[in-house]
């Protein structure tokens, strides 16, 4: 890897209030001046991971075979956790990082250059711009933001501060998917106006909300952030993973597993900005059936079954979440275009007027002709943590492949989705009331199909409609540039997210 100049921020912010954000600025501008006569061509660089759970590790890997970069820091709320990620740093690159439960501590040390964000997505956006109003670079995991105006806020950070952010979506840096956008750029598929992206991914219940001690060794205060501190004991079973399908925390797999998909989706249809309508239907359902007890209440609170349509004017592109059983044999189109002997069917399908490009997998997609002849395959990886370190050596911010911008754009698409569902979440309605509403919403999918797909889905899975029926989400007409829903001041609220005094994420202008 080349080594070009580093700049070097000798910065000091916190920014828990806006007093001390306001002061922070201040030393920013000041700091930057210094740095430019202080950078060296061979500077070392030191990195600083927040979290350190499951994805965490994939970035303290990563972070150890990046060329000309150490690990000096660590973050996690979880002592434990924290302890014994550095002991395993310490034996793989000879040197112990400094282990901090608060990443306020580690942003407030000049030697960090940059940081990645593996903590929970209430966590993303405010740790990632923290870290850039400290003068550091920004590597955050997806979904970028926990909310629409969090992104908006990490762009303007971004832009003042010149700071490197890259999103978590490595599908920017598969080989394979960019092969297969450019064939499809060329016609290689006809027309392309439509993109179906999927999370057919089991996830089993996170059992009722209950009595359950959060760790010991984990400080609930921090761990909340900016988001609202509740009661602990009301909580789940699984305390570290199982925040995904809490909305104070997670935004359900629409949130989770579907910004890599929408990504795609909006990437391969050549879509830069949101869409300009969105309704989705779906609901938690079917765990009942799973436990055998009717009266069963899953202590999660985002949808475990959702279709959401958006509509980008000529474009358009649909998103199917199911969480149940995904051994269906009734899908006939999809089982041709992905393996349906895998059971999850996680991609996106693009759909041309002579044939479909799918993705299958990160390294992998494959060609149809409308016959369901494969046409051509691409295959090939990435290094999208190399592309980031890359990134903040040579301080072109153009160079990197999945820019802030570009992962609000796709974040923002799950929002939308979960928005519509929310407000709609208790308008439950018969398989007729869900019909009749969906033959009015535009859309290039076939709305009946794809309804009916779901429904069968459901019902093989041991769901009474008639006992849980499925939510229709509200239809919203959305303004891409100014953010806001035309028609529903609720919709707008939920664009952004009321904040603790100490977490408080600043709106874009007052980054």
């Amino acid at each position: 890897m080349s080594k070009q100049n580093r700049r070097k921020f000798i910065c000091k912010t916190i920014g828990t209030t806006s007093a001390l954000v306001a002061l922070g600025q201040a030393r920013f501008a000041h700091s930057q001046t210094e740095a430019k006569a202080s950078s060296s061509p061979n500077e070392q660089m030191n990195v600083a991971i927040i979290g350190t759970g499951g994805r965490g590790g994939t970035h303290i890997s990563e972070m150890l075979h990046a060329d000309g970069v150490t690990i000096s820091h660590i973050c996690d709320v979880d002592e434990e956790k924290g302890s014994q990620r550095a002991t395993q740093i310490e034996k793989a690159q000879g040197s112990r990082p400094e282990f901090k439960t608060d990443l306020r501590h580690v942003l407030d040390v000049p030697s960090v250059d940059f940081v990645t964000m593996a903590t929970p997505n209430h966590w993303h956006a405010l740790g990632g711009l923290w870290a850039m109003q400290a003068g550091k670079d920004a590597y955050i995991e997806k979904p970028v933001c926990h909310n629409i105006a969090e992104g908006t806020a990490l762009i303007a950070a971004a832009r003042k501060y010149d700071k490197m952010c890259q999103v978590g979506t490595q599908c920017r840096s598969s080989q394979a998917i960019i092969d297969a956008v450019s064939f499809m750029n060329a016609g290689g598929i006809g027309d392309v106006k439509f993109a179906r992206g999927l999370c057919y991914k089991r996830r089993k219940s996170i059992g009722p909300l209950g009595d359950y001690p959060v760790p010991g060794n984990v400080d609930f205060n921090l761990w909340s952030g900016p988001a609202p501190y509740t009661d602990p004991k009301v909580t789940r079973e699984q305390f570290h993973y199982d925040w995904h399908w809490q909305r104070l925390y997670g935004n359900g797999d629409l949130g989770n597993q579907g910004p890599h998909q929408t990504d795609i989706a909006r990437w391969g249809l050549g879509l830069d900005s949101h869409p300009i309508s969105v309704i989705s239907y779906g609901g938690r359902l079917g765990y009942q059936a799973e436990r055998d007890d009717s009266d069963y209440v899953d202590g999660g609170d985002t949808a475990n079954t959702e279709v959401s349509i958006y509509d980008y004017g000529d474009k358009c592109i649909v998103f199917e979440t199911r969480g149940l059983s995904v051994n269906d044999s009734s899908d006939d189109e999809l089982n041709r275009l992905f393996d349906s002997t895998e059971g999850n069917k996680v991609g996106v399908v693009f759909y041309g007027s002579q044939g479909y490009v799918v993705q299958r997998q990160y390294d992998y997609c494959i060609a149809f002709d409308k016959d369901f002849n494969m046409i051509k395959e691409f295959k090939g990886s990435g290094d999208h943590f190399g592309n980031f370190v890359a990134a903040c050596r040579s301080r072109d911010q153009k160079s990197l492949n999945a820019d802030v911008r570009e992962g609000h754009l796709s974040a923002a698409i799950s929002h939308l989705g979960n928005i519509s569902y929310y407000l709609g979440e208790k308008n439950h309605a018969s398989p007729d009331e869900l019909r009749t509403a969906l033959k009015g919403i535009k859309s290039l999918d076939d709305n009946s199909a794809t309804l009916d797909r779901t429904l069968a889905h459901l019902t093989k899975n041991g769901v009474d409609l008639d006992k849980y029926p499925v939510s229709l989400g509200l239809h919203l007409k959305f303004d891409p540039e100014r953010e806001v829903f035309h028609d529903s001041e609720a919709a707008t609220a939920l664009v952004t997210r009321e904040y603790r005094p100490e977490f408080t994420c600043p709106k874009a202008a007052d980054v």
